[in-house]
């Protein structure tokens, strides 16, 4: 598998993103991620076509537990495949199961949301044991129904676009304005179009028919979280024009989350983290603590 690596000088002052860098080996290629802080641990896996520079707000909050963040490869500061073609579900699944066990990760309270909700949570289904508690942002569990025509467009657009301008659907999906350099931060893993497969690849990885390989393990996350007996967040935004209203999903699904406060991130777009990263670590914190009312 044939992959390149994002030249360092790229990440060079990037607003709010001074974190040591970490980095696990999977099949010759380099996993990077953020490790910051001590404690409990949190767990929290970004999207399409975002990185943990998403996750940047929740860190000086949520300073009192252990807060990871990897880059999924194709993504951020991790190596990236050049054919979008090597990109598939059980590729970025099982890199990700290669980095809980590289790091040992155990009671974890998961974070996850767009595509790090379909192998995230996907990842719970097989492995619950590794999990003390769930907090499920904007995304979904897909299980190959036919999709709607705005996200089959969304699906030709990223796979016919001779360069995905990541920045541009950062800034389209937000509810509010974002800087410049906000923006050119979310750019900056992608020196030219050859850096882009993975973002490229992740729409169209979507399962859109009952026999993707993928929807086994979205049937199973279901079921998981169906019966799940240990606590869980729903937590969405009220502004996303991707995911918007499936928060009624994942609140009828499992019984924990009708159990926990309804809460709704207000003014905030499809990557709510970068809008109100603030105040939605406030709410992990106050979950995590067992202090958010019933």
């Amino acid at each position: 598998m044939k992959f390149l690596r994002t030249p360092t000088d790229r990440f060079k002052n990037l607003p709010d993103y001074r974190f040591k860098e970490n980095y696990v080996q999977f099949r010759e290629m380099q996993m990077h991620y953020v490790d910051e802080g001590a404690g409990e641990i949190i767990l929290a896996l970004h999207g399409e076509p975002s990185w943990s520079y998403l996750y940047r707000k929740f860190i000086p909050t949520l300073n009192n537990y252990r807060f990871i963040a990897p880059d999924f490869f194709g993504f951020g500061k991790s190596d990236k495949p050049i054919n979008w073609r090597d990109y598939n579900y059980q590729f970025h699944l099982d890199s990700l199961h290669n980095f809980c066990e590289k790091l040992d990760l155990k009671e974890i309270t998961l974070v996850v949301q767009d595509w790090g909700g379909l192998l995230g949570l996907g990842y719970l289904g097989q492995y619950p044991e590794r999990f003390k508690r769930v907090v499920i942002l904007n995304t979904f569990l897909p299980i190959g129904k036919k999709l709607k025509l705005p996200f089959k467009i969304w699906q030709l657009f990223s796979r016919y676009h001779p360069s995905l301008p990541v920045s541009g659907i950062i800034k389209y999906a937000s509810h509010g304005k974002l800087s410049k350099e906000v923006l050119a931060a979310y750019d900056a893993p992608y020196p030219n179009r050859k850096f882009k497969a993975g973002a490229k690849a992740f729409p169209n990885l979507v399962p859109s028919n009952p026999k993707d390989p993928a929807v086994s393990y979205m049937v199973k996350a279901r079921e998981v979280l169906a019966t799940w007996q240990k606590p869980a967040l729903v937590l969405f935004s009220d502004k996303d024009k991707v995911l918007g209203g499936l928060d009624r999903f994942f609140r009828k699904l499992m019984p924990a989350a009708r159990e926990q406060q309804t809460l709704m991130i207000k003014n905030a777009g499809h990557f709510l983290q970068e809008e109100k990263g603030e105040e939605i670590a406030t709410y992990i914190d106050a979950f995590i603590k067992g202090e958010l009312e019933i």
